[in-house]
């Protein structure tokens, strides 16, 4: 446990990518192999199931700390995290220790599962006060929850790369799947070699620059150039191989069951295809929006009726792979032209696959203006292509931009606050906002970024001294304050007291200027969701 609770100290104690990714790759070169496989786990979300509730949890650690159960509320507030609450008010002994390993208490905690609470309170008081402070928080966090700590799959598959020298795209596709801690091992799920791991391989994703100031300018002549819109929803890779479908999205997650539509693909492209494209809802024959695709994102079940009521299509961009041969080399225009032919002849609107149609314009005011119609086509903006450019590797300035559309805004009255995380732990800086309905505030949207330091810690002052009620970690405060809200897509939904969503909300600025009286109305924002 100690090499373990070594490594999330220094996983957490950093922000930079090739710390986190040298302390993983040392700590896989080194580590037993159980400790391993239950690291590569836990960091997966594939943790143990919780073997004991939070209500006992609170009950046991506040007995054996002797104090109060409201002070120990208050504390749990102020901290915002019960592992680290019950880590922090345990006593600690000078000789707190064990030479358990990681995957010895992970047996131990899933035998607990089927204990009587007396033994299961015995362990835990027994292991609390053996521990040292973060020794203690790691096990707790290992019970209650996932560890907050910046690492992705995607940098912890970097860090196996490293440590095993396997290819980081194979190790992506072992690390999917249903596999747990307690039906494999070390050696069967990362180091055997499997023929059928390099079927699924994906391409590194091209990623577009934001245009900047006077673009036009700088990028020259437009008929060099390719234009179509930028669609809003999950961009992916399905790949054809060996009779097989394979859908990866940007973030190198293997998302193949979650689109079970693409099998259809099967039967109209040849093996040896690979596509860029998006992911996009499209219920009643038309693009719907972001919110309608939210209703299938992280649903580990997808139901016949969630199916048929949120369908999605492929709409595709991009030809990456062409009859088994790797084509990104080739210009985009010759890609575009293979795609083009490929989608044309095969009836492909019967499978869910589509073309993002391409668009070239004889002046930039003229781009301008398909620009300005981009909400009205369920897109938020312009992708620019330079017409000869290859399909490169991340994010590179040059050939491919994005032209979004602006921002809705709209002004919004501070109604609730919370703790954030991290070094704002202790400042209020999630914020909810209302706008007026028949006289009432009624809330609307969440935001906890676009201001600056200094003024989260001024607004902080003021909610502190302005408090209405509490509610556990939230504060109602006094309507006082007005922010304007950017946020990127709006849609109708009955999940949101408000009757509507908002894509991406933050601050835009704190409106100093204006009166709560001046804020808009859920009329006002209503009249944004494009018809």
């Amino acid at each position: 446990m100690k090499q373990f609770a070594n490594l999330i100290k220094t996983l957490d104690s950093t922000n930079k990518t090739n710390e986190k990714v040298n302390a993983l790759a040392d700590y896989f070169k080194s580590a037993p192999e159980n400790d391993k496989l239950w690291t590569i786990a836990i960091l997966s979300h594939r943790r143990p199931k919780r073997p004991v509730n939070t209500t006992l949890l609170r009950q046991w650690a506040t007995e054996i700390s002797n104090i109060p159960t409201w002070l120990f509320e208050e504390s749990y507030h102020i901290v915002g995290d019960l592992a680290e609450t019950i880590a922090l008010i345990i006593p600690n002994k000078d000789e707190a220790t064990t030479d358990k390993s990681l995957s010895t208490f992970i047996a131990e905690i899933i035998t607990l599962r089927t204990l009587p609470d007396e033994e299961k309170k015995s362990y835990l008081q027994e292991n609390w006060l053996r521990l040292s402070y973060f020794e203690r928080f790691v096990f707790n966090k290992i019970i209650t929850g996932g560890f907050r700590i910046g690492v992705s799959q995607k940098l912890m598959t970097r860090a196996l790369a490293k440590a095993t020298e396997i290819d980081e795209d194979i190790l992506a596709y072992k690390l999917m799947g249903d596999w747990t801690g307690e039906n494999t091992t070390f050696e069967q799920l990362i180091l055997q070699e499997n023929p059928e791991d390099y079927l699924s391989k994906p391409y590194p994703f091209y990623l577009a620059y934001a245009v900047e100031d006077d673009f036009q300018q700088d990028l020259g002549d437009i008929s060099e150039w390719s234009f179509e819109h930028k669609w809003d929803g999950i961009r992916s890779q399905v790949i054809i191989r060996n009779d097989e479908v394979f859908v990866w999205s940007r973030g190198e997650e293997l998302v193949t069951d979650k689109y079970p539509e693409f099998q259809r693909f099967l039967s109209k492209l040849p093996n040896g295809t690979v596509l860029d494209g998006e992911i996009l809802p499209f219920g009643n024959g038309q693009i719907g929006n972001f919110n309608d695709l939210q209703t299938r994102i992280g649903r580990k079940n997808l139901s016949k009726a969630l199916l048929e009521k949120t369908p999605v299509i492929l709409n595709a961009y991009d030809l990456l792979e062409w009859n088994g041969e790797d084509i990104r080399e080739r210009p985009f225009s010759e890609r575009r032209e293979i795609l083009d032919k490929l989608i044309a002849n095969c009836d492909c609107d019967e499978i869910g696959l589509y073309l993002s149609d391409t668009m070239d314009f004889d002046t930039w005011e003229a781009a301008a203006e398909e620009r300005a119609l981009s909400r009205e086509k369920r897109s938020e903006g312009l992708m620019i292509k330079r017409k000869d450019s290859p399909y490169l590797v991340g994010r590179k300035k040059g050939d491919w931009w994005k032209w979004k559309t602006d921002p809705f805004t709209i002004d919004g009255v501070l109604t609730y606050a919370m703790r954030g995380h991290g070094r704002r732990a202790n400042l209020y800086t999630d914020y909810t906002f209302g706008l007026w309905n028949d006289g009432e505030l009624v809330t609307f949207a969440k935001a906890y970024s676009g201001l600056t330091d200094a003024e989260f810690r001024q607004v902080d002052a003021w909610i502190k001294k302005n408090t209405l009620e509490r509610f556990g970690p939230v504060r109602s405060v006094t309507p006082h304050h007005v922010f304007e809200i950017a946020f990127e897509g709006i849609a109708e939904s009955s999940r949101h007291k408000s009757g509507i969503a908002t894509r991406f909300p933050r601050i835009l600025r704190w409106r100093k200027d204006k009166p709560i009286e001046e804020a808009n109305t859920l009329d006002d924002l209503r009249a944004l969701i494009p018809k």
